[in-house]
């Protein structure tokens, strides 16, 4: 008998938090409470949500600290070494950038109705237009140097109709809505960064459940936003899937927004057990309110052949690394499946310094719920898996899979997502670099679950021959992802928070995939097909999430505060700090 492979996200393990679930009155007076403030929340002009922006702003670097210091408790992380900046990064920043960003953008719609494009916008020969919106100022320069990103518009989008697909919520009022959002678990900033997406783009009162992996953030949460709590505009509830699903279901909740897994979509959409499997064969969801959703993802590297030195060799091996290890494996746009050409004199090199590498970085505690048990799934399939570290305690080694067969369909690295410490590797034939570059985007396109995001790797030398730098170029417009980054990990584009962030769209319910929808998205389009975001082969100073930099601890923080208030007095003490990482 043939078994059906696992596909998507396994099915998340019932979890609990430190804080009780709020009661079905709670959840009643939440909700009623918004329903009754939302036409008042549309008719905040433009000026007085600027104001609520900079209270956040403040709220937000009030707690900064204690944030990260709650990360570091949960996640079993050394506040005194290096990794420990992860979660000052990922958390705060994050937040304050995106408060900074929708406050610009606001300022732009003051002026003259719409959010200011920092860049060139373009027609590409596919008639697509593309707008280049990184970076927008002086700072993301020297941040992020050389590193540019453009917002690729679905057909139909032109150069001259363009302003009038953002920020639609503006210039067509409505009257307001409630959107329950159910955020993540895993990133700290997931959720906040939701939640104000619907306030500020899709102008909705939030009612945000608390994941119950982070619920420990939840006093920290009310305290930083605040200025929207005491307003009425956002309501903070806490419990489970039970209380979740009483939510969904809620009469007076309009719309909802899942950061999650595609299989707690199906149970929102669908409904749970074998009769939500039934109704999903059968196209039939007991939810008919919007659902927008951002799931999991198997997420490739494509690795281009190219005259790679020694020291490419070992940034390249150092950026694969973090791209599996931040937040011990527990992100959505985690690299999974490392795709190489098997005719590559230095496939084995890059492959021999990953190794060096994964066995030099700390396992770290996989405090995700059901880690170990997605991680002995994977090893159950693949006994040849090598492993770096101790699998101890709390603690899983990190995984690599090497020489996975492109072939099988039934391949468990290519249907499920891992979400733990490990990845696989998979070389391709062909005969030249344009013909491995056709054959890795259809691998990644037809045989990869999901459509988030996608890396591609490529050497600057290998560009000046014309027909790979063409075959670059056709490779990132038929990667079928919301985000296609070059050189750096594709995750970027959920940093920089004004790229828009979700799955390629086209999504059906009966098979979502990666989701429907997008967030952070702060210039406010509302016909995005993708983000594509290049940076330079090799960046200096080394990139501050690279699980090998020396000093993130004390490097992250003081980004976090540069971002609540950016400063040219602030950036002596940062430099200082990133030339040393």
């Amino acid at each position: 008998m043939t078994v059906a492979p696992l596909r998507g996200t396994p099915k998340p393990p019932i979890t609990s938090g430190s804080l009780d679930a709020s009661s079905r009155g709670a959840l009643d007076a939440a909700v009623a409470g918004l329903k009754a403030r939302q036409a008042d929340w549309v008719a905040v002009s433009v000026a007085g949500r600027i104001a609520l922006l900079d209270e956040l702003l403040h709220g937000v670097l009030d707690v900064a600290d204690r944030w990260t210091a709650a990360c570091l408790a949960a996640e079993g992380l050394d506040p005194s070494h290096p990794s420990a900046g992860e979660e000052a990064l990922v958390g705060p920043y994050f937040i304050l950038r995106n408060l900074r960003l929708l406050k610009k953008s606001l300022a732009g719609i003051s002026a003259g109705g719409t959010p200011k494009i920092p860049g060139p916008v373009k027609t590409l020969p596919s008639g697509q237009v593309s707008a280049r919106v990184f970076p927008q100022d002086l700072y993301d320069r020297i941040f992020y140097t050389g590193v540019t990103a453009e917002v690729w518009m679905e057909p139909g989008v032109t150069a001259a109709n363009l302003a009038d697909t953002q920020a639609v919520a503006y210039k067509k009022k409505d009257d307001g809505g409630v959107c329950l959002v159910l955020g993540g678990g895993n990133v700290s900033s997931i959720g906040p960064m939701d939640a104000l997406y619907k306030l500020f783009v899709d102008n909705r009162v939030v009612v945000y459940k608390v994941h119950p992996v982070n619920v420990y953030l939840g006093p920290l949460l009310e305290e930083g936003f605040r200025a929207l709590i005491d307003r009425g505009f956002l309501r903070q509830v806490y419990g489970g899937a039970a209380e979740g699903a009483y939510l969904c279901a809620h009469p007076e909740v309009d719309e909802i927004h899942i950061t999650g897994s595609d299989k707690t979509y199906e149970a929102i959409v669908f409904g749970p057990g074998s009769a939500g499997e039934t109704r999903k064969r059968e196209n039939r969801p007991i939810l008919t309110k919007p659902v927008t959703a951002e799931l999991g993802n198997v997420s490739p590297v494509i690795v281009v052949p190219g005259p790679w030195s020694e020291g490419d060799l070992a940034y390249h091996a150092e950026n694969l690394v973090t791209m599996l290890t931040n937040n011990a494996g527990f992100n959505c746009n985690a690299t999974r499946v490392i795709v190489t050409d098997a005719g590559w004199s230095q496939r084995e090199s890059l492959l021999g310094k990953v190794k060096e590498i994964l066995a030099r970085v700390p396992t770290r505690k996989a405090y995700y719920p059901g880690a170990a048990d997605r991680y002995a799934a994977f090893l159950a399939q693949h006994p040849e898996a090598e492993q770096f570290g101790e699998t101890q305690g709390e603690h899983l080694a990190w995984a690599l899979i090497p020489g996975l067969d492109s072939a099988r369909r039934d391949e468990i690295c290519y249907t499920t997502e891992a979400f733990c410490g490990l990845f696989g590797e998979t070389p391709l034939a062909a005969p030249s670099i344009p013909a491995f570059l056709e054959k890795a985007v259809a691998f990644a396109n037809e045989s990869l679950w999901g459509t988030l995001n996608a890396t591609l790797l490529v050497h600057p030398k290998s560009l000046q021959d014309p027909a790979v730098a063409r075959a670059v170029e056709t490779a990132i417009a038929d990667l079928r992802y919301g985000t296609v980054a070059v050189n750096h990990w594709a995750a970027i584009g959920y940093g920089l928070v004004i790229t828009p962030w979700g799955a390629y769209p086209g999504h059906e319910p009966t098979d979502i995939q990666s989701g429907t929808g997008v967030v952070h998205n702060t210039l406010m389009f509302s016909r995005v097909e993708k983000s594509v975001v290049r940076a330079p082969f090799r960046v200096l100073p080394k990139p501050v999430w690279f699980a090998t930099h020396r000093t993130a601890h004390k490097l992250t923080p003081k980004l976090s505060r540069f971002e609540a208030a950016p400063s040219l007095a602030k950036l002596p003490g940062i430099f200082s700090l990133a030339l040393r990482g």
